[in-house]
């Protein structure tokens, strides 16, 4: 298998001694830059300060359902209905890529429980993608305003820690492309399909499917998700000097 070349990226060190790490992976037509006031928003609360941030940026090519344009994008999108003609080899391409940002954490000495992947939109797909298909558990998931991509093979792909990696997932209401269905029916498939649980507890290390819904909320975030979000994640990589409930 030919080697990747590395992704270009914006790396925001923690405040503090670093012992957790947080992958923003943004969305189509977006960069590493685009996500940086999202990564300094949550480093500026003390909670996170030990938190490094990496935002990787994709490679640029042409998307088909944008009339061929170039644009960075982390694999080709066909149509809109997200769910036909899906560019399987560009997702399983850019999921390696993206597995290379963990595996350079961890072998820099971080256990991979200390490491949460998330992203935006095509950003959230591939977390997905790369997250529930990897030998390693990592800390936790953040899928805001994505979609789960290969649903017709993805249950033969899911990793062996698939239905125990912690996921904090939202989605707008009103999202004119990835459209509240397409949400639903991806939040059904990983619970019902993949047999990931629900998570009623909010307090303690987040454990299972935390799904949240937006009212109003088009394709974008809003401050109670970003809240909620920032919460999500306080809880997922807690200072290793402050002992953990469960």
């Amino acid at each position: 298998m030919a080697a990747l070349a590395p992704l270009k990226q914006v790396v925001i060190p923690a405040i503090a001694r670093h012992s957790a790490t947080v992958i923003l992976v943004h969305g189509l037509g977006d960069t590493a830059n685009g996500l940086k006031p999202l990564a300094d928003l949550f480093r500026a609360d003390p909670a996170l300060s030990h938190v490094k941030w990496v935002l990787p940026s994709s490679p640029v090519r042409a998307v088909t359902a944008n009339l061929g344009i170039e644009m960075p994008s982390w694999f080709d999108i066909i149509s809109f209905g997200f769910t036909d003609n899906e560019d399987e080899s560009g997702m399983l391409t850019a999921a390696r890529s993206i597995n290379q940002l963990i595996t350079t954490e961890v072998d820099q000495g971080l256990d991979p429980s200390r490491i949460v992947l998330g992203g935006f939109s095509q950003g959230g797909t591939m977390s997905l993608l790369t997250g529930l298909t990897g030998e390693r558990k990592l800390g936790g998931l953040v899928v805001l305003s994505g979609w789960l991509p290969l649903r017709h093979k993805f249950k033969a792909m899911a990793g062996p820690h698939a239905t125990s990696t912690p996921i904090f997932w939202g989605h707008g209401t009103i999202d004119p492309l990835v459209k509240l269905e397409m949400s639903k029916e991806s939040e059904r498939f990983i619970t019902e399909e993949l047999g990931v649980p629900g998570q009623t507890d909010k307090s303690g290390i987040p454990k299972g499917l935390d799904y949240r819904l937006y009212e109003g909320l088009g394709h974008s975030t809003n401050y109670q998700e970003l809240e909620d979000t920032k919460a999500w994640l306080i809880r997922a990589l807690p200072p290793v000097d402050t002992p953990a409930s469960t």
